[in-house]
């Protein structure tokens, strides 16, 4: 597929791109985002959910009544979870959410997240993005030139620039990774991908290392 490259104008240079078939071009494989996803939404979990049990709350161990004969539950001491105050059963404890995936499974799951963007034309392709300095301002308008400003977008940079970073930092709609950071989740939570050329050679390199 072929696209023209624009300004952060929204010009066009006269010059167009051919996007790498083996990553763009492929049949998009849903349960391998769903699983990346999964992962990427359960690593952010923090996991140190925790309740008291039984011999963790304080309180007397003596025995409140008889076993048997008094016409309610057996309860045994004060901390029993059948009474108010009392320990929690099998309540929650401090873990990790984390699972392992396969390397080759997370590539197809982003190169199927590329192949839907690519579908649904909703990869736009600059010449660079560069900012003299940090502008929120320069940012929002890059966005209208390109006619995307009521989207929510994902600039891909092909490495670190804090010029950008800085500019769509408080934009509630905008998101800035580099090549290196690319996550499933990342891509398909927009509606538009914003990449230079730069960008698209260091896509190739990053799913051909």
């Amino acid at each position: 597929m072929e696209l023209s490259v624009l300004n952060i104008n929204g010009q066009e240079t006269g010059r167009k791109v051919t996007l790498n078939d083996s990553i763009f071009g492929i049949e998009p494989n849903d349960h391998a985002i769903y699983l990346d996803v999964k992962q990427y939404l359960a690593n952010q979990r923090q996991g140190t959910h925790k309740s008291k049990e039984r011999s963790e709350i304080s309180g007397s161990t003596k025995k409140l009544g008889r076993q048997k004969g008094g016409g309610g539950a057996r309860r045994g001491d004060i901390n029993s979870p059948v009474l108010v105050g009392g320990a929690r059963v099998f309540g929650p404890k401090p873990r990790d959410y984390g699972f392992k995936l396969n390397k080759k499974l997370k590539q197809l799951a982003r190169k199927s997240a590329f192949a839907y963007k690519c579908q649904q034309n909703e990869i736009v392709v600059v010449d660079a993005i560069n900012f003299e300095a940090p502008k929120t301002k320069t940012f929002i308008n890059m966005l209208n030139c390109l006619k995307i400003a009521d989207k929510k977008v994902l600039v891909i940079l092909p490495e670190a620039n804090k010029f950008v970073y800085l500019s769509a930092r408080n934009l509630q709609k905008a998101n800035v990774i580099t090549v290196s950071e690319l996550s499933t989740y990342a891509i398909m939570d927009c509606n538009a991908v914003i990449m230079s050329e730069a960008t698209l050679d260091g896509i190739d390199k990053h799913f051909n290392a």
